[in-house]
């Protein structure tokens, strides 16, 4: 018998120890900008008894238009059709589940922070690979043979398969930076460190690759994206109100969620903010944290929201 609604209690009951907002008041100044076209809608799932949905830390759409929400609950991956109908829940338990990509053949990419590994599943959920050790935290170090992960955020798959891993969560405690890896997890090179210089990073919270090959990441509490060649060269960065904490790159826009800030932005292909909506709270269109982002097929917006909702955009008629 189906069990509506039933994410949202557990998610807020699993998110909240999990979503502490940065103590520094001028990180939470919302971004100006024109009010965007998109209105949020009700969403709510129908569940299988005894399945449950904890908060939503990531959400992806496959090419069948199918949703995928990586969450904090007992089976971190959900698989949903393009009529939101439940198809499966599965994965192992996760310690702090955080980023979550599909890639062009279909395979899962999860990052733990909390756990501080990466691991690769092919479509049935089996484990194709994995990046550091589960429960050690540590460096990246070949002359050492050291090869540790410390609190991996996410990635993103270049089109010859190669890998790249941004790392570092909380802010003044880590290293936050890039790991370069080819498609067989062969560790190639590694950038950044932390500080507020090109090329530096306070908390690299999110990455994408755009139709240039060129790497977007989110420098959140720096409050800017860098823009990086695949060899870690810098090319430019974007500041931004708020905290940036991830974004998808379309064809002809850029949508980004700002965290504890509570928004949703449309940026150009160059990253220029166009419209933005939303505002903390707990209301309909409101965020805990807009923390991840992914845009459907039909062009409806999802956010995963780690507070304990994944709330719904559609387009403004």
């Amino acid at each position: 018998m189906p069990n509506a609604g039933a994410m949202f209690a557990l998610g807020l009951a699993c998110g909240v120890a999990f979503a502490q907002p940065p103590s520094d008041p001028a990180l939470l100044v919302p971004q100006a900008a024109p009010e965007l076209d998109y209105i949020a809608v009700s969403n709510t799932f129908d569940l299988p008894e005894g399945t449950q949905m904890g908060a939503p830390a990531s959400v992806a759409f496959d090419s069948k238009g199918h949703l995928f929400v990586l969450n904090r609950g007992p089976q971190p991956l959900m698989e949903f059709d393009e009529n939101q109908k439940f198809i499966r829940a599965f994965g192992e338990p996760l310690r702090r589940a955080h980023g979550f990509r599909l890639d062009d053949a279909g395979n899962f990419w999860i990052t733990d922070v909390g756990a501080h590994f990466v691991e690769k599943l092919d479509p049935q959920g089996k484990v194709l690979l994995m990046l550091g050790t589960k429960g050690q935290a540590g460096v990246w170090d070949e002359a050492a043979g050291s090869r540790l992960l410390n609190e991996p955020n996410d990635l993103a798959v270049g089109r010859n398969g190669d890998i790249f891993l941004v790392e570092g969560h909380s802010p003044g405690k880590g290293d936050p930076r890039v790991l370069k890896f080819d498609k067989n997890g062969t560790f190639l090179k590694t950038w950044g460190g932390e500080g507020s210089a090109p090329g530096k990073f306070n908390v690299a919270h999110a990455i994408a690759v755009d139709a240039q090959g060129r790497l977007w990441i989110a420098d959140r509490e720096n409050q800017r994206i860098q823009i990086f060649d695949q060899d870690g060269t810098f090319i430019e960065q974007m500041k931004y109100a708020g905290l940036p904490c991830s974004f998808q790159i379309g064809e002809q826009n850029i949508f980004m969620v700002n965290g504890f800030t509570g928004q949703l932005l449309k940026m150009d292909l160059s990253g220029k903010v166009l419209a933005v909506t939303g505002k903390p709270g707990k209301g309909l269109g409101e965020f805990g944290e807009a923390h991840f982002v992914a845009v459907s097929p039909r062009r409806e917006i999802y956010v995963a929201d780690t507070t304990g909702r994944l709330h719904k955009f559609v387009k403004k008629k």
